[in-house]
């Protein structure tokens, strides 16, 4: 058995907030310059450390096929990107950085994978006995892989370590525990991490991964369901194709939050899957916050308070105050108010490469409180303040389908459901019913007929082919005799030739449409292409449309064009109109 879990004289886990910390102090001075991946994403090989510069380099040296192709866009750029020799190169640039986004989408990450972490949803003991089962699958299906579990379980009668140990010989040696410590110490020495239960555990081993994160498949055993979409119940097909033919992911963006006194001095850092929220809190008076971007002030929100949102996080707290729904390969940050005294005051998504600082003003009549996806808190006096930029440690999410975003929306949403219109035969007797039956069919059958006569006439008909061509340019010729039409609507409209129609005999579109030998009938149409159903404005009712100055100067050619196709009506009109 090895159990890794603190020592009995070890001092407990140091909070974010504690400052005393034993823990060094280089893990808070500041971030890297570059992006970590994970160890497994670097090679086949699956190595247990970082590769060193001279390995880098000469893997530049043999780039890949999409490296290649990018390669020309971007190896005469500075890393600052400062300048660059033409607008044409930059846009180049800009579309090739477009195209490595897209494929990394598409790439799938073969994983070697030698050690597995379970993370349980807290407080759900039903969850244990999964949590054994899937524990107990691996083990004898992978013999030679770690499979780490919660160090409370150790004890836990529910899971039952020696009844495992006894089952599966070799569990004694690879079924092993994690605690928060082991986790801070050393992130990259998981390959792949497992989630039992809903967004919340999700959004904990975020917390826990503070730096490197490996790719976590996530089961749904909670209540939404945002971030899980895969069933437990296909556990073992689910993961023996992961393990077997590797994984796409969803690399979310988080946050990078650090928290500041007055004078600089940096209190926390903490990075956030969901939002940062700073709010009122037990403060009976309205919050006052500077809002400053890239060192600029953006806005003073009186309000109860911000929320800066991911993309991830737009499904959240964020839309729950009215924001915006994103998706998660958008790169945006989501500032979303909180109440705001302002009705003006409303959300708005900002570029990713934007760096976000929220101040306590001197003037706020009362504090603020910052929290990290709900769960850590600090308190924020005035003169304070919390920065928030795109965090070089995404969250990558093992990806169950190409849609699965659109799934969960309609899914947990219910995004645009509505009902589709029904058809109410069901509500006839039987005899209209056959009667409604025999009349629609026959109808059908008619159509068909005669749009099958109509294509062979215009196949062999190439001139009326290119004339019902050039009515369609010239159909904008029409606006010529607008004036005309008016006089003519206007004339109509004073005399009596308006009726409402209450006869029920059939009208010659439906004997059109008659088979022979059947009985006339009626039905309701929406007569789309009758000329009185197009609207003409009185005079002075008109509103003047800016025409392009080309459509002017070839407007008798237009004219010319279709006048020898325009209908009677039309062409009344236009000698009216001379």
């Amino acid at each position: 058995m090895s159990s890794l879990k603190p020592h009995k004289g070890e001092d407990p886990e140091p909070s974010i907030l504690d400052n005393t910390s034993t823990e060094p102090k280089h893990r808070y001075e500041s971030l890297p310059k570059l992006p970590i991946l994970h160890n497994s994403l670097y090679c086949k090989d699956n190595p247990r450390e970082l590769p060193s510069d001279k390995e880098i380099s000469g893997l530049q040296r043999k780039p890949s096929k999409l490296k290649s192709k990018l390669s020309d866009e971007i190896k005469h750029l500075s890393p600052s990107l400062k300048s660059v020799k033409s607008h044409a190169q930059l846009a180049k640039t800009a579309n090739g950085v477009r195209s490595l986004a897209r494929n990394l989408n598409k790439a799938t990450i073969k994983l070697n994978v030698r050690s597995v972490m379970i993370i349980t949803k807290a407080r759900d003991n039903s969850l244990i006995y999964l949590t054994k089962e899937l524990t107990e699958w691996l083990l004898r299906r992978e013999p030679h892989m770690d499979i780490y579990v919660d160090h409370h379980l150790e004890k836990s009668r529910r899971f039952d370590p020696k009844s495992i140990w006894q089952e599966i010989p070799t569990a004694q040696k690879h079924l092993k525990f994690w605690n928060k410590a082991l986790i801070r110490d050393c992130p990259d020495m998981f390959d792949l991490v497992i989630t039992l239960g809903g967004d919340g555990t999700v959004l904990y081993a975020s917390t826990l991964f503070q730096r490197v994160v490996p790719p976590v498949l996530s089961f749904s055993l909670g209540s939404l369901g945002f971030l899980t979409n895969f069933a437990f119940e296909d556990f073992a097909s689910i993961l023996t194709d992961v393990l077997e033919n590797g994984v796409r992911t969803n690399l979310r963006m988080r946050f990078t939050c650090r928290a500041h006194k007055e004078n600089g001095e940096l209190m926390c850092e903490q990075q956030a899957l969901n939002e940062l929220t700073v709010d009122r809190g037990p403060s009976p008076w309205v919050s006052m916050l500077e809002l400053y971007g890239d060192g600029s002030l953006l806005t003073v929100a009186q309000a109860d308070g911000l929320i800066i949102a991911t993309p991830t996080g737009s499904t959240a707290y964020s839309l729950s105050a009215g924001g915006s729904l994103v998706h998660p390969s958008v790169s945006a940050i989501s500032v979303t108010p909180i109440c705001p005294h302002t009705l003006s005051f409303r959300p708005i998504l900002l570029p990713d490469s934007m760096t976000l600082r929220i101040k306590v003003p001197a003037r706020s009549r009362s504090t603020a409180w910052a929290s990290f996806d709900g769960r850590s808190r600090v308190e924020l006096l005035k003169g304070y303040y919390v920065t928030v930029a795109a965090s070089p440690f995404p969250f990558p999410t093992v990806r169950s389908s190409k849609n699965e975003y659109f799934d969960s929306v309609s899914r947990v949403l219910n995004w645009n459901s509505r009902e589709e219109q029904k058809s109410f035969v069901h509500l006839l007797s039987d005899k209209n019913k056959e009667s409604y039956n025999q009349y629609h069919s026959g109808r059908t059958a008619a159509g068909n007929i005669r749009s099958g006569q109509s294509r062979m006439n215009s196949i062999g008909n190439p001139q009326e082919e290119s004339e019902q061509t050039n009515m369609n340019v010239g159909r904008h010729a029409y606006n010529r005799v607008t004036d005309s039409l008016r006089q003519v609507q206007l004339e109509r409209r004073h005399s009596n030739t308006f009726e409402i129609d209450y006869n029920d005999s059939s009208s010659s579109d439906d004997n059109n449409n008659q088979l022979p030998g059947e009985a006339s009938d009626s039905t309701i149409e929406l007569e789309d292409n009758a000329g009185d159903n197009y609207f003409v404005p009185l005079p002075g009712e008109g509103i003047n449309t800016p025409v392009p100055q080309p459509f002017l100067s070839n407007d008798s050619n237009v004219h010319s064009m279709s006048s020898s196709r325009v209908s009677p009506l039309h062409d009344g009109l236009d000698r009216a109109s001379k």
